[in-house]
């Protein structure tokens, strides 16, 4: 544990980290670039080029400095944050690199506000939260060895089919190359890809949502082609049918969890569906007994993914129930019934069916779950009850 001396200098430290805000970090993550280029093949740079990564590094830097006297609060960002790393193949070696970088960065903007004391109590602070995550995700990476089907490190799979599910997203089937089977997953988790190609200049591993649910044999992604999407796009365009690929197993920590009583319902918008519609097939396959509800809002027909799926799911299924929102339809859309409404999700338009007991997961862009997050709260419904999955770095609504 840290001593009492330790905890009162990096409190301190507190409106230093606030007036330096994410420049604190962007400055981070520029200099470690710098001088190991080699973690270049371990982030996503677009997260860097957008801001999204030195943003939510540092918030996290700034909560563990707030919360240090009662890290307990920080549990569910630890298991959050370990879970992702072991889809990176992060080592603990790795923590020093990191740890040395940020301690230089605080350094070279605190000015002489950091003295020799608040960088040994950082270095302190650094490496126990470091050995926190060290072991924790020793523990994931011993259970993925373990479990049947399971597996260390990278495995190699191939691609046994490509589905095209809208105009801009495509599944994809993975096979493992040895045909063994493979490790179920809690559907709302991920799988982390590893990919090299010409077309790349670093090696990238980017994180997909699994698609369907776990069946021994295979796993499925479904990925949207992103404008200006380096991966998506070579993807899309330059991986096919019986190319073989590095992957790591499922991981994550957004996670279906209920009992055969809890209605379920499942939101989404755009791309965000595929982790609703890896739950949705798991609470079909297993015949839920309560209700489940499917709601999806999307641009227009053209990118409304698995539509046809969802409409034979709910003739086969009686207590499963859906609801489409078009945000501008197009004009063949008005001939068919493809969607319920048009413009931004509105819950009131289907309150009677959201029972504030239910367990509510979401998935989207953030400004669209915030907004959900909002008209859950309208409609009664607690906190505790609902779940959701960011893509890419982590963030509040």
């Amino acid at each position: 544990m840290l001593d009492s001396r330790t905890i009162q200098v990096i409190k301190s430290t507190i409106p230093l980290l606030e007036s330096a805000g994410p420049a604190l970090t962007t400055h981070f993550y520029q200099r470690m670039f710098k001088h190991n280029p080699e973690l270049k093949d371990v982030f996503n740079l677009a997260h860097q080029h957008s801001g999204g990564q030195p943003v939510a590094l540092f918030n996290a830097v700034a909560a563990y400095a707030k919360n240090i006297e009662n890290l307990a609060v920080l549990s569910s960002t630890v298991e959050r944050i370990a879970q992702k790393h072991t889809g990176f193949l992060i080592k603990p070696e790795q923590y020093a690199i990191v740890g040395s970088h940020l301690l230089a960065t605080l350094k070279e903007l605190g000015g002489d506000a950091v003295t020799e004391e608040v960088l040994e109590a950082w270095a302190q602070a650094y490496g126990f939260l470091a050995n926190i995550f060290i072991q924790r995700e020793a523990q994931i990476y011993q259970a993925h060895a373990e479990q049947d089907g399971g597996w260390l490190g990278e495995r190699q799979f191939v691609i046994s089919a490509k589905n095209t599910e809208s105009a801009v997203i495509t599944s994809f089937i993975l096979t493992p190359e040895d045909g063994k089977p493979v490790k179920d997953f809690i559907p709302g988790q991920y799988l982390s890809l590893k990919l090299t190609h010409p077309n790349l200049a670093y090696e990238e591993i980017r994180q997909y949502s699994l698609s369907d649910a776990p069946n021994g044999t295979s796993y499925r992604i479904s990925v949207k082609r992103e404008l200006g999407g380096q991966v998506s796009n070579l993807l899309h365009d330059a991986i096919h049918v019986g190319d073989k690929i590095a992957v790591m197993p499922p991981a994550g920590d957004f996670t279906l969890e209920v009992t055969a009583d809890t209605p379920v319902v499942l939101i989404s918008a755009g791309v965000g569906q595929t982790p609703m519609k890896s739950m949705l097939n798991q609470l079909l396959k297993l015949q839920h007994p309560s209700t489940i509800t499917w709601l999806h809002a999307c641009e227009q027909g053209a990118v409304h993914g698995f539509k046809q799926a969802i409409h034979a799911k709910r003739q086969q299924h009686h207590n499963l129930t859906s609801h489409i929102w078009y945000r501008e339809p197009a004009t063949t859309d008005m001939l068919g019934d493809d969607y319920d409404f048009e413009g931004q999700m509105e819950l009131s338009k289907v309150a009677e069916q959201l029972l504030p007991h239910a367990r509510y997961y979401f998935c989207g862009p953030i400004g669209f779950m915030s907004a959900i997050k909002q008209q859950l709260l309208a409609l009664g419904v607690a906190v505790e009850n609902m779940h959701y999955e960011v893509f890419g770095p982590h963030a509040d609504l």
